[in-house]
C-alpha cells in the first residue's frame, strides 16, 4: 500500500521543482537567441572578410570627367561596372560581359600602377573616353538606358561582381588587354598595327564575326576627296591602287595608291575606314570600299566573344582564346603596392 505524501511536504515539492525548471525555461529561448544572432554576425563578418580578401585592398580611380572638367575619385570595381556598361552592350551574354570586365579591370590595373600622367590633368589615372577607357556613371547610365536600366545595370553588376578581383597576366604582370568592336574573321598581331610585339597579342580565327551587324561595312567616298585625304592623283585608267601585302591577320600590309606606299593603318586612318581589311572599285567619279571587320583587330574581339559565349563558353574561355598563354591571376598583390605607395 503507497503512502501518500503530506499536503504540506507535495506543496514544497513543487515549489522546489518550480524553482528549477521555471527560470530555465525562461532564459533557455533568449540564450538561444543571443548564440543564434551571435551567429549570424560572425557569419557575415566571415563573408566580408572573404569578400575583401577576393577584392584585395580599397584602391579608388581618379578619373578625369570631360565634360564636367573635373577629377572624380570612383571605387575600383564601380569604376569597372561604368567601363563595361559603356563598352559593351548589356544585352551581350553574361561570360562575354565577364570577359569584358576582366579586360576593363587589368587595364586599369595596369594604368595605375604604370603611374604615367603624360597629357593627363593634374591629379588624374584616366579620362573617361576613348583614349583610355570611356566610362559612365551611375546618373549617365540611367538617362541612357531609360526604362531598361533595371535589368541592364543588374546585367552588368552581376559580371564585374562575379570576376570580382581578376586580372590578365602574362609572366605575372597585367596584359595590355586591348579589344575590338569585330574581327575580319582574324586577330592581328600587336607589332603589324603598332610598332611594340607583344606574345599574347597574335593573330587567333575568330570565324564567330561573320554573324556581327558590323562585318561588312560600304563607304561611298568621291575621288577628288579620296585623293584630297590621300594626298595623290589618280590615273585614269580607273585603277584605285594595288595592295603590296597583307598582314598575318589578312588585313592590307602596304598598298600602293597612286605611286606612293601606305600602310593599311594609314589608309584606314585618313579615309575613315572601319577596317584595315578593305578592298575598293571606282565607279564613274566615286570609290565604293568595302571593309570586313571594326576596329584595329588586335586583342579580343567582342562580336566574336559574345558568340563564343552563346555557344556555352566561360568568359575563361574567351579570355585565353584570345589573349595567348594568359593566366587569369588575382589583382590583390598588385594593388598591395599600390596601397603601399601611399
Amino acid at each position: 500500500m503507497v503512502k501518500r505524501l503530506k499536503p504540506v511536504f507535495a506543496l514544497a515539492l513543487c515549489l522546489f521543482v518550480a524553482i528549477l525548471v521555471i527560470p530555465a525555461a525562461l532564459v533557455l529561448p533568449f540564450y538561444d537567441g543571443k548564440v543564434a544572432k551571435l551567429a549570424e554576425q560572425l557569419h557575415k563578418q566571415n563573408q566580408t572578410q572573404r569578400s575583401q580578401a577576393a577584392e584585395g585592398p580599397s584602391v579608388e580611380v581618379a578619373v578625369y570627367r570631360s565634360k564636367e572638367q573635373r577629377v572624380e575619385k570612383i571605387p575600383l570595381e564601380q569604376y569597372v561596372i561604368g567601363v563595361v556598361a559603356a563598352e559593351m552592350p548589356a544585352e551581350f551574354e553574361l561570360e562575354a560581359l565577364k570577359a569584358q570586365a576582366l579586360t576593363a579591370r587589368t587595364y586599369i590595373v595596369k594604368q595605375l600602377l604604370a603611374n604615367q600622367p603624360f597629357r593627363l590633368p593634374k591629379g588624374a589615372n584616366v579620362t573617361d573616353t576613348v583614349a583610355h577607357q570611356v566610362y559612365y556613371s551611375d546618373d549617365e547610365l540611367r538617362k541612357l538606358w531609360g526604362s531598361d536600366y533595371d535589368w541592364k545595370i543588374k546585367k552588368v553588376t552581376k559580371a564585374v561582381l562575379e570576376t570580382r578581383g581578376q586580372i590578365i597576366t602574362y609572366n605575372n604582370e597585367p596584359i595590355e588587354a586591348l579589344f575590338f568592336s569585330t574581327s575580319n574573321g582574324y586577330t592581328e598581331n600587336s607589332e603589324a598595327y603598332w610598332k611594340n610585339e607583344f606574345p599574347y597579342l597574335k593573330s587567333v580565327a575568330s570565324p564567330w564575326d561573320r554573324q556581327s551587324p558590323k562585318f561588312y561595312q560600304r563607304k561611298w567616298m568621291s575621288v577628288a576627296e579620296f585623293e584630297r585625304r590621300l594626298g595623290v592623283t589618280l590615273s585614269e585608267n580607273g585603277s584605285v591602287g594595288v595592295i603590296l601585302s597583307r598582314t598575318p591577320g589578312r588585313r592590307v600590309g602596304e598598298v600602293n595608291i597612286g605611286g606612293k606606299t601606305f600602310t593599311g593603318r594609314e589608309v584606314r586612318e585618313r579615309l575613315g575606314l572601319a577596317s584595315a581589311d578593305f578592298t575598293w572599285v571606282r565607279q564613274g567619279d566615286d570609290i565604293v570600299i568595302t571593309t570586313k571587320g571594326y576596329g584595329h583587330g588586335v586583342g579580343m574581339s567582342q562580336y566574336g566573344a559574345n558568340f563564343m559565349a552563346k555557344e556555352g563558353k566561360t568568359y575563361t574561355d574567351i579570355v585565353k582564346h584570345y589573349y595567348r598563354g594568359v593566366h587569369i591571376s588575382s589583382a590583390t598583390a598588385f594593388l598591395n603596392k599600390l596601397t603601399a605607395k601611399k
